[in-house]
């Protein structure tokens, strides 16, 4: 009975229902987004002043190569470029470019710029559009404009271990007719500017990247039919629906998109995506949560037998956003076939689907015989007015919390009744109608998606505690730490919902007869499935990256980074290094601490990659790293980096590691905060002290960077002890790094400075930088650079109202300014019982080289957005990398001033003991001379034993 029940069981389970899903768009009224009243120089406030201009029907065409005034070099007019027919104007990363154009009837108009994105750093290009000289509304201060990417190889090749690479995503530029829209994807329509008739000029400030035009068009975006009217034309045309036509596209064959970001992905969620292999990795579908921004685009291309009626059908996972849905635009042919296309829902569901278009009764699509071209953007849809309302209620909310900050201070007392409803008369309505808008919010999002689930949870939070601070306002002092811990939920609720993730295995395209293939696993599929990858994980080796091909001489290198990094480091390393240089590769992933002891065992690598700047030194003094400048071309290797990031590496007359990163501190200020208090960027520390009391006033502190042992292991010097040491002339080290040189005069005075700023003026001691700065509270501070890639990806709202610049400088005696910053490096560091030391240094050079440190910046950016932005140690390479030109600048300015911290026999007691005597005077009261004294015998007593050990004391030192 068993076995029959087992047979029978088996039998069902092959024969599932074969029901198909359907993304389907909801008839609901769009909600109308509430922003700030105030805000004058919004897209909406715009719209409204001009609500009852014409939208005149005629199209007026600027060509490009016709323009009127040119401001900076490198623009060029070129006849034929990349097969245009006729002339166009090349325009560079920076400069503007004006035209004056005449216009007929005043009124709205779209504007669209037909462009080639010329060779440049890989990114969106962007450019400030001006009207008569002004910019006529925030956001047309930043466009962004595609470029286009594909797979480097039409076929996916595999590695020697059977699994599929990830293909290589490479520009395949070519023109485009793009209209001037929402880079955010705020708004669903281009933008419409207003024109006043008569003659006006208009212009395009490049603000990265350079960009060909051919020419730019005022003209109106079409009105799209619905698809019930567009239905009644095929019946009266006798259009009818085809029979027995299928055809199946896999998505990872998509032939364009929009991101580097877009590449095909691999997923073994089920056994029925195609292709599928129960433990091998095989690139078989795209989007994921690399398809998620608002903007980002993906193009197939099919081929269609005969003209009529057909339908299209996408297999789909959307498992990421519950209690939301995901959005798509759809064009085909580069239109849109009817008004539903331009949002296509696709609700959660954590298992694989196939969605017809349209639902239970398919859309039908018009397709002529051939070739086609159908594109799935990521569209915000009905969220975008929801989106762009809470963006304002966030921004009024955060000011009202730093006009209660100003009287109340981050710390109040809870026995005191601060009466902040009659000295912030507006602060009970900002509250009100706040929770009010919020609701609205709420409400609209669950009757769409028709369940209450964690996205609107923070939205309730925030309304319940606004309508209790308004009812009781005595009360809102006590709340203000969970009052800005809910706006900073509010933030994060934008960061959420505007992704829209997606993952397609294939589309279908076809007759609406033939019967859809079924998205759900069998019973016997799911356990077979399960089963071979539970017996995989015991055969298969996960840490060696995969070679695809072996060489006769062969390198060794360890990565410590994650699978992620290794894999693109792997991709450059066949693709180009052992190609080049006849050399194969073994990379192997490993964890951080395992490089020493696998050294002493004598089971070491080669090479190390991206290791930290105590570790060459620590190996040279053990004899266990190689000196580089045994190598008869090092100085012209060397001389791909600043003098800076090779410091930490000489020990001993030799160098014994290269640079692959270097980072440094800049200072980061909110532009809207200080113009508010009237405050300027500071020049120099006296400038500091000046504006301290200001931000204090107004219960605003200045941040400072402060390692503890939880963020910084090894504890190196502090950054701002060592700014402040090296822009007075201060040194870590004396006697070629025999002695600690922390018992100067120079170094006594700028501790005691240092520690000043949390005795006397009682900066914060811990703080989260990032947040408080998107709050407010922190309007300006000292930070690493790369907090920039930081507040781009996670604080929006505060786009456009911040800055970077260089840090405060010392005032030297001829009146110049000093700007010195310390840097902290990561190394690339060749083995003394390396195999092959020529193959190693090849390697080496390779990979520090500036098209590779090129190459794999963008592929990290592509791969995890620009939160991973490369801070690569080669000058010629971080130029290449896609900054924004005055960014740049900025970091290039502070790059001047950078100095390295030498790393010396003992000299990790330096960073420690410095730490100990700061907190001795900050958290003990003692005097600093006396306790900076104190520990700098520890200090020295660690650099001679270490030197003692090592048989250094008669060496000069590192």
């Amino acid at each position: 009975m068993l076995v029959l029940a087992v047979f029978f069981l088996a039998v069902w389970a092959l024969y599932p229902s074969r029901s198909t899903e359907s993304a389907v768009v909801e008839a609901m009224a769009d909600f109308v987004a509430v922003t700030d009243a105030a805000a004058e120089d919004g897209y909406d406030d715009y719209l409204n002043r001009h609500a009852n201009a014409e939208r005149p029907g005629e199209t007026i065409r600027i060509e490009g190569e016709h323009y009127a005034e040119l401001d900076g070099d490198g623009f060029e007019v070129a006849d034929g470029y990349e097969g245009l027919k006729g002339r166009a104007v090349l325009t560079p990363e920076s400069g503007t470019i004006s035209w004056n154009v005449r216009v007929g009837k005043p009124g709205l108009y779209n504007v669209r710029i037909h462009y080639y994105p010329m060779e440049g750093k890989s990114s969106a290009i962007e450019r400030e559009f001006r009207i008569d000289r002004e910019v006529p509304f925030e956001g047309a201060d930043l466009l962004l404009f595609d470029r286009i990417w594909d797979n480097l190889h039409d076929e996916i090749r595999r590695d020697n271990r059977g699994n599929d690479l990830r293909p290589r995503q490479v520009e395949k530029p070519s023109w485009q007719l793009a209209p001037f829209a929402d880079g955010e994807g705020r708004y669903d329509e281009p933008y419409s500017f207003y024109f006043e008739s008569g003659d006006q000029v208009v212009s395009l400030t490049a603000l990265r990247e350079p960009m060909a035009i051919d020419y730019i068009e005022l003209y109106q975006e079409p009105e799209l039919k619905s698809y019930d009217e567009l239905k009644r034309e095929y019946e009266a045309n006798g259009i009818a629906p085809v029979k027995d036509q299928y055809l199946v596209i896999q998505a990872e064959d998509a032939v364009r998109k929009s991101s580097p970001t877009l590449y095909p992905v691999s997923d073994r969620s089920s056994p029925t995506v195609v292709p599928y292999h129960v433990s091998k990795i095989r690139v078989n579908t795209i989007g994921g949560l690399n398809w998620k921004l608002p903007g980002q685009w993906i193009e197939w291309e099919f081929e269609v037998e005969e003209d009529g009626l057909y339908q299209i059908a996408l297999k789909r996972k959307q498992d990421q956003l519950r209690g939301v849905y995901a959005t798509r635009n759809i064009t085909i042919d580069g239109q849109y076939p009817f008004r539903e296309m331009k949002r296509m829902r696709f609700n959660f569901d954590m298992d694989w689907k196939v969605d017809v278009l349209g639902g239970e009764e398919p859309y039908l699509f018009h397709l002529t015989k051939g070739k086609h071209r159908l594109r799935m953007t990521v569209s915000l849809g009905e969220l975008a007015p929801l989106i762009r309302t809470i963006e304002s209620s966030v921004l009024q909310l955060n000011e009202m919390y730093r006009k209660i900050l100003m009287i109340t201070s981050n710390a109040p007392d809870p026995y005191r009744d601060y009466q902040l409803d009659k000295r912030i008369p507006d602060m009970i309505d900002v509250f009100r109608e706040q929770a009010e808008t919020i609701q609205s919010v709420a409400d609209y999002l669950e009757q769409s998606t028709g369940e209450r689930s964690d996205k609107v949870a923070v939205l309730h939070t925030m309304v319940r505690q606004l309508n209790e601070m308004a009812a009781k306002p005595e009360t809102v002092a006590g709340r203000l730490n969970a009052f800005k811990v809910n706006v900073g939920g509010l933030g994060t609720w934008i960061l959420t919902v505007r992704e829209q993730p997606l993952t397609l295995d294939y589309l279908v395209v076809s007759s609406p007869d033939r019967e859809l293939p079924r998205a759900e696993a069998t019973l016997f599929e799911e356990v077979k499935h399960e089963l071979g990858a539970y017996i995989a994980s015991y055969t298969e080796d996960y840490d060696s990256i995969g070679s695809t091909e072996e060489k006769g001489r062969s390198v060794t290198v360890w990565v410590t980074t994650g699978r992620d990094q290794a894999q693109v480091l792997k991709a450059l390393i066949d693709d180009t290094f052992t190609p080049e240089s006849n050399i194969s590769v073994h990379l192997r992933l490993v964890p951080g601490n395992i490089l020493l002891p696998a050294t002493l065992a004598g089971e070491g690598p080669d090479v190390a990659l991206q290791i930290g700047e105590d570790v060459p030194v620590n190996f040279a003094m053990r004899s266990a790293a190689a000196d580089l400048t045994a190598f008869p071309d090092y100085e012209e290797v060397a001389s791909r980096f600043r003098d800076s990031a090779l410091v930490p590496y000489k020990y001993n007359g030799g160098v014994y590691a290269l640079p692959e990163q270097q980072t440094f501190p800049m200072l980061f200020y909110r532009k809207d905060i200080l113009e508010e208090l009237e405050l300027a960027p500071p020049k120099t520390w006296q400038d500091i002290y000046n504006m301290i009391s200001v931000l204090q006033k107004h219960n605003m502190e200045f941040f400072l960077p402060l390692e503890s042992s939880a963020n910084n292991v090894t504890l190196v010097p502090n950054a701002t002890f060592a700014m402040l040491l090296y822009q007075n002339g201060g040194e870590f080290y004396r006697d070629g790094g025999k002695r600690s040189a922390l018992d100067s005069e120079v170094s006594m005075d700028v501790f005691k400075r240092w520690t000043q700023f949390y005795t006397n003026y009682k900066f914060p001691l811990q703080a989260d930088f990032p947040n408080r700065f998107r709050t407010g509270e922190m309007p300006i501070g000292i930070a690493d650079y790369t907090t920039y890639n930081m507040l781009t990806v996670l604080a929006p709202e505060i786009k456009g109202l911040w800055d970077f610049t260089v840090v405060p400088g010392t005032v030297r005696e001829d009146g110049s300014v000093s700007h010195e910053v310390a840097s902290h490096t990561t190394a690339v560091m060749m083995l003394e019982n390396a195999d092959d030391k020529e193959a190693a240094w090849a390697f080496m050079k390779w990979w520090t080289d500036k098209d590779t440190q090129i190459a794999y910046g963008r592929e990290m950016e592509g791969l995890m957005g620009e939160a991973a932005r490369y801070p690569t140690a080669n000058i010629e390479a971080l130029a290449e990398l896609p900054w924004p030109v005055k960014d740049y600048t900025n970091l290039e300015s502070q790059w001047q001033w950078v100095r390295g911290i030498p790393q010396v026999p003992g000299g990790y007691f330096t960073g420690r003991h410095l730490d100990n005597a700061f907190r001795r005077v900050v958290n003990g009261n003692e005097n600093p001379r006396e306790a900076l004294s104190d520990y700098i015998l520890y200090i020295d007593d660690e650099i001679e034993i270490k030197r003692k050990e090592f048989n250094l004391l008669n060496e000069p030192g590192g």
